[in-house]
């Protein structure tokens, strides 16, 4: 018999705060976390926007050494694991270590860590690169590091599928408890990837909003889109089985019942003609939660502001739900998160199981030019008050990834 996966903990890290109440209070509202880069010298770039977080101190989370040890996005995923930890109320002293694991996927991970240590070996040589360049570097260091923290022995894995990274790696962690295999997974995603070449690739690549407006760039849906706007963060879920967070009276945020994965086999970044992974990843995840498409009332849309995905997924939409489409809130958070890669799938979870715990649908905020191929409910703009049961959120990644979580109040 399939165990049951409840969520218990959260954690989040964005530009929009660094606590879950910061972020949550933020989304409701409407808020834009994006602004002007500052962390490196924007001359020559056709992007100079994005969603920086600003201010963080590693050291309000992990040991200040440890911390010199990690990349920033590694230290984004320990610091929303401590919130996710803190916020579940589990006692450490009282869990079977061995039956707790650890998933947390990266896009990129250590990229920072590579820049700056290859101007070191152009500069001075190989003997001068640093002995933590590769454990910084690699991108399941955000699972082992977190692990390390908590003592988690079970299940422990990384995922890196772009940007359909950390919806994988929940669903992932779901079907390890579904199955028996676990009984508490720390879960999401973690992603620093505001550096110089970061940004030359993607501006390169033509993929990001080149518009130098920060509270105008990122408009999901809207007719005047142009690209994505960069995030940075981490999301972090502590997922459990139902009976083990009953049994120690934990609060119990939502629960997740259903997980769907695809691939387009179709193109390095271009999603496939009329969002046809998209769809199937979507129908997958609505079949393993044992209901119908018509039970779904919120898609939270990976809806990333560039021409094609925003028209695609639109069409996956209306192909997976029928008529049922035109009836379903949807909304694209990235507009106020910017869109943080391997970490924006656990954050746009997040958002999910909050909004259903809350009855609060967000708004898809920059909407102001409708756009004919993509004509559903967005939420334009100011968020709803609204009892939902069934949530989706979708993620989709550069090689044809697809991913799906379905989410139901509790």
């Amino acid at each position: 018999m399939k165990k049951r996966v409840v969520v218990t903990g959260i954690g989040t890290i964005t530009s929009l705060g660094k606590t879950k109440d910061e972020f949550w209070n933020a989304i409701k509202e409407g808020k834009c976390g994006i602004g002007l880069v500052e962390r490196f010298d924007t001359t020559g770039y056709t992007t100079i926007i994005g969603a920086e977080i600003k201010d963080f101190d590693p050291g309000q989370y992990m040991d200040k050494k440890e911390a010199k040890r990690m990349d920033r996005y590694t230290q984004y995923a320990v610091a929303a694991s401590k919130e996710a930890m803190e916020s579940s109320g589990l006692n450490l002293d009282e869990v079977d270590k061995t039956r707790m694991g650890v998933i947390i996927g990266s896009g990129i991970g250590g990229l920072e860590t590579f820049e700056i240590q290859h101007s070191i070996f152009e500069a001075k040589g190989p003997g001068k690169v640093s002995p933590f360049f590769v454990p910084m570097m690699i991108s399941n260091m955000a699972s082992g590091q977190v692990a390390i923290q908590y003592g988690a022995k079970g299940f422990n894995e990384s995922v890196i599928t772009a940007c359909a990274t950390s919806t994988n790696a929940l669903g992932d962690a779901f079907k390890v408890i579904q199955r028996g295999d676990a009984d508490i997974m720390i879960a999401g995603g973690a992603e620093a990837p505001i550096t110089q070449m970061s940004y030359a690739g993607f501006c390169s690549m033509k993929a990001m909003s080149t518009n130098p407006d920060p509270t105008k760039a990122c408009r999901p849906f809207d007719a005047d889109r142009d690209g994505f706007v960069m995030g940075e963060g981490a999301g972090i879920m502590i997922l459990e089985e139902l009976e083990h967070a009953q049994k120690r009276g934990a609060n119990i945020i939502a629960e997740i019942v259903g997980y769907g994965c695809t691939c387009d086999a179709y193109h390095i970044t271009a999603p496939a003609p009329e969002g046809e992974g998209g769809a199937r990843s979507m129908a997958v995840a609505i079949k393993d939660a044992g209901i119908e498409p018509a039970d779904v009332d919120y898609v939270n849309a990976h809806g990333t502001s560039t021409p094609y995905n925003d028209k695609f997924e639109t069409a996956a939409i209306k192909t997976c739900f029928g008529e049922h489409a035109n009836n379903l809130v949807i909304s694209s958070t990235k507009s106020m998160t910017g869109h943080l890669l391997g970490a924006a799938g656990a954050i746009e979870a997040i958002i999910c199981a909050l909004a259903l715990n809350e009855g609060f649908v967000p708004a898809t905020i920059n909407y102001n030019t409708p756009d004919p191929e993509c004509d559903l409910d967005y939420v334009p703009n100011v968020g709803r008050e609204k009892d939902i049961k069934y949530a989706i959120s979708n993620s989709l990644g550069f090689g044809g990834h697809n991913s799906t979580i379905a989410l139901k109040k509790f």
